[in-house]
């Protein structure tokens, strides 16, 4: 044999011994494919869940989205122990380990759960002005994927808060003319009443009532979320307003009625003589209804 067949042997003989070592290789090499569903607790599937593939033994991870079907796939995968973790805002999450093999298509279908709920909170009967955030849906019991869904009750339970904020501090503000009224009324009902003091009793009076009004207004027309229920302080607070909303009411009826007879010089008398009484036990229940809501029992 001649050099150069010499020199051409050798080269295909390390040529051959070449591939058989790298053909191993390859194929240890030879990658996997990770796909599935994402679905919600229902069955429902998610179109844009997102979706983290992360292999467990180098800390890498791979995010992808899911399609309009619910469909997701990452190719080129390693062999080995992969977390894979899917989530929806508002709906939930998911999260299962899988072992990939090489060349080893795996499926794995994740249906996501939500977190588990709020317990309800008495807040959206009556706020308390020193919350600081707004109540949502799920501080009634909704879950998350109910809350996602029902954009129109968490409107109602927004306006319903704004309301009863302003009923709380229109509250607030009756008892300042309300405590005036019962310390004129001592100097109102004497035998030697003075006009003006009659007329400031009055005013004040008016005054009250105008303010209970409007109190009881926002109170009334704010709307109410279906599916809620009143309890706790709440409910003592809505108990003392079957005392208080008929008696403010009644107090002024019978206040004119007294007016009327004093003006007249003749002592107040009759049904009109329950007028000091009925407001003694209107403004006693109008405070016990404000503390239903201000103290913690």
């Amino acid at each position: 044999m001649d050099l150069n067949g010499a020199k051409a042997f050798s080269g295909l003989a390390f040529l051959l011994i070449l591939i058989l070592i790298t053909n191993p290789l390859l194929a240890q090499e030879a990658k996997s494919t990770l796909s599935g569903v994402v679905t919600d607790s229902s069955g429902k599937v998610l179109a844009n869940a997102k979706v983290s593939i992360e292999n467990l033994s180098n800390d890498e991870s791979t995010e992808t989205q899911t399609d309009s079907a619910g469909l997701y796939s990452v190719s080129n995968l390693a062999a080995g122990e992969y977390e894979v973790s899917a989530s929806v805002e508002g709906v939930g999450a998911a999260v299962a380990k899988v072992t990939l093999a090489a060349a080893s298509p795996q499926t794995i279908n994740l249906a996501l759960t939500a977190a588990p709920a709020a317990a309800p909170s008495d807040l959206p009967n009556a706020p308390s002005s020193s919350s600081k955030t707004a109540p949502s849906l799920e501080d009634l019991g909704f879950s998350p994927a109910e809350s996602q869904a029902n954009a129109k009750q968490q409107a109602l339970l927004d306006k319903r808060t704004h309301m009863l904020k302003i009923h709380q501090r229109m509250g607030l503000i009756t008892t300042i003319p309300l405590l005036a009224t019962l310390i004129t009324s001592a100097s109102a009902g004497g035998r030697n009443t003075s006009t003006t003091s009659r007329d400031l009793h009055v005013a004040l009076g008016a005054l009250t009532g105008d303010l209970y009004g409007i109190t009881a207004y926002y109170a009334i027309r704010a709307p109410r979320v279906p599916g809620t229920e009143t309890k706790g302080p709440i409910r003592l607070h809505k108990a003392w307003a079957w005392i208080h909303g008929p008696g403010m009411i009644l107090t002024p009826i019978l206040g004119v009625m007294a007016y009327d007879q004093k003006s007249k010089g003749e002592r107040v008398h009759g049904i009109a003589a329950a007028h000091g009484p009925v407001a003694i036990v209107t403004a006693g229940a109008f405070g016990a209804a404000l503390l239903s809501v201000s103290l913690k029992f």
